[in-house]
This record gives C-alpha cells, structure tokens and sequence, in this order.
C-alpha cells in the first residue's frame, strides 16, 4: 500500500496513518510524520582581486560525498541571461560548456564541487554565479554568489 501525494504544497505537513485488517491477527497500523521543505536558495556576496583566483563552494555546509550522490550544474547569470558553465553528473567527469567567450578555459570544477575561476577580470564583477545540486526533479537545492571584483 502506497499514499501518492500530487502537487505538494507545505500545508501537507503532519502526520500520516495507515490501517488495515487481518485476519486472524486484528489491525495493523504504522504512522509517519511528513515534513515539507520549502525551497530555499542561500544568497552570498563574494569578493576578490583582479586576477587572483575565485572559488566558491556548491552549497555551504554539505559534506563532498553526498553532493557526489547527486547532479549538479554551475550557471552564470549577468543581467537576467544564464549560461551554463559546468555539469556534474553522478561518478562521472564534469561536462565543461565552452560556449562562453568570456569563461572557456577559466572555469574548473574543484575536488568539492567548488567552482574555480582563473584569472578573475573585472568583467567578473557584478556577476551571479549559482549551483543548483539536483536532488529529485523536484526537489532542487540553490546556493547563488555575486562576485565583487576589487583593483589592487
């Protein structure tokens, strides 16, 4: 037996039971608590010199193996277009999307799923760099990073 919920919303939150009969042994019942996350993405500013190196972590607080569970995409954002940058998928080599002129050869992907920019330039600043580890269709967690470039 299975409770399928559609369109899940926070109000859902609670507890849930299950009865049966049986025979010869009476009633059977189990219970679950059902907790709904709303989603949250985590805001932060970073700063950095012209031409040293940027890396900013995927998400702040999440251990390496358990982002290596799950997919993972690096985007840029500048002004209100997104490009991807990189891909991660489960026990395989990151996918680098050399599109973009501006980031080819600068952008690596680190040991933790950080994302490394080399050298950084001016026209870094001012751009949103976000991950987004892909934990369920629909369940996607957002980590998002203005970068501040500063002149020595």
């Amino acid at each position: 037996w299975a409770l399928h919920l559609k369109n899940v919303t926070i109000s859902l939150n609670g507890q849930y039971e299950c009865s049966f009969a049986t025979y010869p042994y009476g009633t059977k019942a189990a219970k679950i608590q059902l907790i709904i996350k709303a989603e949250e993405e985590q805001h932060y500013v970073k700063e950095v010199r012209l031409n040293q190196t940027l890396e900013i972590p995927c998400l702040k607080d999440v251990t390496t193996e358990n982002l290596s569970n799950y997919p993972l995409k690096w985007l840029m954002e500048k002004n209100g277009r997104k490009e991807e940058l990189v891909t991660k998928e489960p026990s395989c080599p990151a996918v680098y999307k050399n599109s973009s002129m501006l980031y080819g050869q600068r952008v690596h992907l680190g040991l933790n799923n950080s994302l490394k920019v080399f050298p950084t330039k001016i026209t870094d600043d001012g751009r949103v760099f976000s991950c987004h580890v892909i934990y369920h269709p629909q369940r996607v967690q957002k980590t998002s990073t203005i970068v501040r470039v500063f002149g020595k």
